[in-house]
């Protein structure tokens, strides 16, 4: 029997479809995780906005166009916030974000099943990864509760999954895999008996000499400290993706995100006292409903003035049941889109900077596509290049012109 399990939205949810098709593979079944004609789907499903849902209701009709007789399953977050809107379209089962693996146990059945969210890490999936590049999930669930955030009610509050059973799954990556990335809900809030734990974390893999690499991180987690043990790490990518939201503070006081823009700007600050070329990254949403004209002059401001790597952007969705959508009036699409453009122009100047301003990188390859070896600077620059290379190759480099979504490099010198 043939499954393609599809997956939509964050990376923790690549991690769980992953981990699904290498339990479906242990079983005996022919799982993929590619679009392509199968015996059944598992669609595994994103909430974040109203467009990822309905992205998730479209992946069913994609697979119909495959095998029009095929089963359906559907989980993950759209099912759990919504389980109405997958029901009456011939879907064989219906599970939420909660235990996962269990979709397995339900292939032969018909139904619908959204179990309680957990009060404690689930630690029921493993990944076998072979790509140059690992994903581990070492998080679930989130404790902030930002008004227009609906993730946090349908993934629970945060729970950290041990570092003994983090650093075992790292321990059996293959050799090929050159890159680790920890992802979570919440990274930031990984703890350990009741106490922050990531840089423990982060020092415990050093060892395994593979690159490591954070998914994202919250502004709370930054302090000098944390910021100095992690210089002191031989394989630590200078990578930060700080989710700002807004570079107002009425704005994110609005949004109940728990800083400034004066105590964020120290932070970036702080980091790069200690990691001058480190790629400084964010998300960025725009017309937030109470959003003056004002206040998105004072984010393009400050944006301009903290010189990001680069930017994620996207217009503000309305999440029924969040507070933002109870008690603020939306704004119009076109306000939105206006501002998205405007943000798109400043992105291209600033990532476009930030690439002049390196001369040297070290690229780990990861795909030979249209021509060139392809892959990211330890500070997460994509590089293009060509030469005498395989997959899983970390080249020495240096920048020869912006190219692409990155940039053309030539190789100083292969690494071990």
């Amino acid at each position: 029997m043939k499954i393609a399990v599809l997956t939509l939205g964050c990376k923790v949810n690549k991690y769980e479809g992953d981990a699904l098709i290498f339990k479906l593979r242990e079983l005996g079944y022919d799982a993929t995780d590619k679009l392509e004609k199968a015996d059944a789907y598992i669609i595994n499903t994103c909430a974040v906005t109203n467009e990822a849902e309905r992205k998730s209701r479209q992946m069913m009709e994609r697979c119909r166009k495959f095998n029009e007789n095929a089963k359906i399953y559907v989980l993950g977050c759209a099912s759990q916030n919504r389980p109405v809107q997958f029901e009456g379209r011939n879907v064989t089962y219906i599970q939420g974000v909660a235990n996962k693996m269990e979709i397995i146990n339900h292939l032969n059945q018909q139904g619908e099943k959204i179990y309680d969210l957990p009060s404690k890490y689930e630690d029921d999936l493993y990944s076998a990864q072979t790509l140059t590049r690992a994903f581990i999930k070492i998080q679930e669930g989130c404790n902030n509760f930002c008004t227009y955030c609906i993730i946090p009610y349908l993934r629970g509050r945060s729970r950290s999954r041990s570092m003994v059973s983090v650093i075992s799954e790292a321990q059996k990556l293959p050799a090929e895999v050159k890159e680790i990335v920890l992802v979570g809900i919440d990274v930031s809030s990984y703890e350990q008996n009741g106490k922050k734990a990531l840089i423990d974390l982060l020092e415990a893999l050093d060892g395994l000499n593979k690159r490591l690499r954070l998914s994202s991180m919250e502004d709370n987690l930054v302090t000098e400290d944390f910021v100095e043990r992690l210089s002191k790490l031989k394989n630590f990518c200078p990578h930060f993706h700080l989710s700002l939201q807004s570079g107002c503070d009425e704005v994110l006081k609005k949004m109940n995100r728990k800083y400034t823009t004066a105590e964020f700007y120290n932070t970036v600050t702080l980091i790069r006292k200690y990691f001058k070329n480190a790629g400084i990254t964010t998300d960025v949403i725009v017309g937030f409903p109470t959003e003056t004209e004002s206040n998105f002059a004072e984010t393009v401001e400050f944006i301009k003035k903290v010189q990001f790597a680069d930017l994620h952007i996207f217009p503000y969705s309305k999440r029924d049941g969040t507070v933002a959508a109870k008690i603020y009036k939306d704004l119009p699409k076109e306000v939105k889109m206006k501002r998205v453009a405007v943000l798109e122009e400043v992105k291209k100047e600033l990532k476009e900077k930030f690439i002049n301003e390196n001369s040297v990188l070290k690229v780990l390859i990861e795909e030979e596509k249209d021509g060139y070896f392809q892959g990211y600077s330890e500070n997460y620059i994509k590089c293009y290049l060509q030469g005498n290379f395989k997959v899983g190759d970390i080249v020495t480099c240096e920048i020869k012109k912006p190219f692409k979504d990155g940039t053309l490099v030539k190789e100083i010198e292969k690494n071990a």
